[in-house]
């Protein structure tokens, strides 16, 4: 433990401190104005009143400290350190997370709105609309959008080399600039149209689409007109679904904070043009810092590495820092204490406790579910890590297994493994389990589970149950689920399950809370086997079609199916066609009708 005599030698500077244990891992950094000062207070007899400061101090045995010249620079550097070191206790926010959105081209002459996936900064060529909270919502806006403006949504080397409408031309979702059956001057309408609802201008968009309802009338182009009374009608009944929260055009985030000792859920609410149109929502445990300190983690990250930062940002809680971060990332940060932005900060609020509480209700009955299956398969662990183990083939080709992982009864997706099956024919179900359990297990220092589940009955049990044996491993329970021979008349719910040294199965109730989880666990593992070994066989049908082309490399392979779509268009394909697409030279023309006569 940390001697606390040592504080008085410390400095007395700003600068960042980082509190590490006996192994020398970093526990926790942060900064502060005086070093010395704040230290103290982590030690002081009535305690520094944070519910996970007593465990962590408890812990440190060295803290080291970084003086730096500024407040500034211990702010950047704290949050340098916090990225680099990931401590235990402090808020995780990790760099690698990928974001969702909406990008609308602006790079090419007819823009295209596209589902994107990034890190940190959307790349150029476009305009990166999001973050979106899940994949959901954003494929929802999407579809609505492409219903309202109906932009291409073909590939440009698709575009070029369209003769005729497809059929999304027909079913009113495209206008058709392949072929030339709209101007450059409507399409571009249509793609503003998209912008200006993607930034909440959703009023103009109306009072736009009006006047050429109206000029179309006048016209007397009435199927122009009555295309648009019906585009009007579905955008006027998503505005009227929108909850109009302020009499003004507000462009803020409202960031709300609920916890419950280290327990935190933090909401963040997105207004534009004084509406909501989308909310975000992150959940972290085991967090020490105070509220203030975990805020301004959190704001930082998020608008540094993706989030498009609206102009005003309001939190319940007073940062000390909020002008540096308003200096940083050039943007107003206020906390209100009455009228409209204030009830902003309190529904964001109220959505962390909610949210919190449902994180509670989930976690208590996982919990119970967990309890209970220690207690009904007489397992000797609580089950806090449970792994489960699956096998895919085709008529014995491509055999492939994974392992798939929960933690608390919760997906664990970062311990999520997959196999290629090296030494064992598909179709011996025996010889995959052994060999993935040897690949899995069987190596010096192996991250055992508190539980495996197998798919299958006794004779997978048996497999595992002597290889344990013969790896000496003890501490991993086994349990086989397997579906009841004979019964069809209750689907997958009649089931049994195996244990190590019991003749009979155990049947549960086909309603009990605890063989839904069960299922779960095996149903998720055959959806990310099926997964994998459908990605395996499709690299393989590749590669019997133009992997063995002497020449052709991954690039050029990549290049010819982006530009013709498919192998039988490569092989239908005239010299001139091939020498179009790039990389592909006279030499590569000859290879590739050698193999494709």
């Amino acid at each position: 433990m940390f001697d606390s005599e040592r504080l008085s030698k410390y400095p007395l500077e700003p600068g960042v401190y980082l509190m590490k244990d006996d192994a020398g891992t970093v526990l926790y950094v942060g900064k502060a104005k005086s070093l010395r000062q704040r230290l103290r207070q982590y030690f002081a007899e009535q305690g520094d009143g944070r519910v996970m400061v007593p465990f962590l101090i408890e812990q440190v045995v060295e803290i080291d400290t970084i003086v730096v010249r500024s407040e500034k620079e211990a702010l950047l550097l704290e949050d340098t350190l916090i990225k680099r070191h990931q401590p235990k206790y402090n808020v995780l926010l990790k760099d690698d997370r990928s974001y969702i959105g909406l990008r609308l081209t602006t790079d090419q002459e007819w823009p295209r709105l596209e589902l994107v996936r990034f890190r940190g900064v959307p790349k150029d060529g476009g305009v990166t609309f999001g973050p979106y909270p899940h994949a959901t919502a954003a494929r929802e806006v999407l579809e609505l959008l492409r219903r309202l403006f109906p932009l291409r949504q073909c590939s440009n080397e698709e575009l070029a080399r369209r003769t005729r409408p497809c059929l999304l031309y027909q079913i009113k979702r495209c206008v058709a600039p392949c072929v030339g059956l709209c101007s450059h001057r409507e399409y571009q309408q249509l793609a503003d149209g998209v912008e200006q609802f993607l930034r909440g201008r959703d009023r103009e968009v109306v009072e736009r689409l009006k006047a050429e309802m109206e000029a179309a009338a006048k016209a007397l182009e009435y199927e122009r007109a009555a295309q648009l009374v019906k585009t009007l009608g579905q955008i006027e009944m998503i505005i009227e679904n929108q909850r109009v929260v302020a009499d003004r055009p507000l462009e803020c985030d409202a960031i709300g904070l609920y916890r419950e000792g280290g327990e935190v859920v933090i909401t963040v609410l997105i207004f534009r043009d004084g509406r909501l149109i989308g909310s975000e929502r992150d959940s972290l445990s085991q967090v020490a810092e105070p509220d203030g300190d975990l805020l301004r983690h959190f704001i930082l990250h998020r608008y540094q590495t993706g989030a498009q930062r609206p102009k005003e940002i309001l939190l319940a809680v007073a940062l000390e820092d909020a002008a540096l971060l308003e200096e940083l990332l050039e943007v107003a940060i206020h906390t209100p204490t009455r009228g409209a932005k204030r009830q902003l900060v309190e529904m964001a609020q109220e959505n962390s406790r909610a949210a919190w509480a449902q994180t509670r209700d989930r976690r208590t009955l996982r919990e119970q579910q967990l309890l209970e299956l220690q207690e009904q398969c007489h397992l000797n662990n609580y089950p806090q890590r449970i792994e489960c183990i699956d096998t895919s083939h085709l008529q014995g080709a491509d055999a492939v297994a994974v392992v798939v992982a929960y933690l608390d009864g919760e997906r664990d997706t970062r311990r999520y493994r997959t196999y290629r099956l090296r030494s064992t024919q598909g179709g011996d179900d025996y010889g995959a389990l052994r060999e993935v359990l040897q690949r899995r297990y069987g190596k010096e220092g192996a991250e055992l589970p508190d539980l495996l589940v197998l798919d299958g009955g006794k004779g997978q049990l048996g497999v595992a149950s002597q290889l344990f044996q013969e790896l000496n491993i003890i501490t991993v329970d086994l349990i086989a689920l397997a579906k009841e021979s004979g019964r069809h008349d209750k689907g997958i719910t009649a089931e049994q399950i195996y244990m190590p040294g019991r003749a009979e199965p155990l049947r549960l109730d086909p309603h009990s809370n605890l063989l839904f989880l069960l299922q779960q666990i095996r149903d998720e593992a055959h959806r990310f086997a099926l997964t994998f070994h459908r990605k395996r066989r499709s690299r393989t049908q590749l590669h019997s079609a133009l992997d063995d082309i002497p020449g052709i490399g991954p690039t050029k392979r990549r290049n010819l199916l982006r530009h013709f779509g498919s192998v039988k268009r490569i092989r239908e394909a005239s010299d001139a066609q091939l020498l179009e697409v790039q990389g592909i030279t006279q030499r590569d023309v000859a290879a590739l009708r050698k193999n494709f006569p």
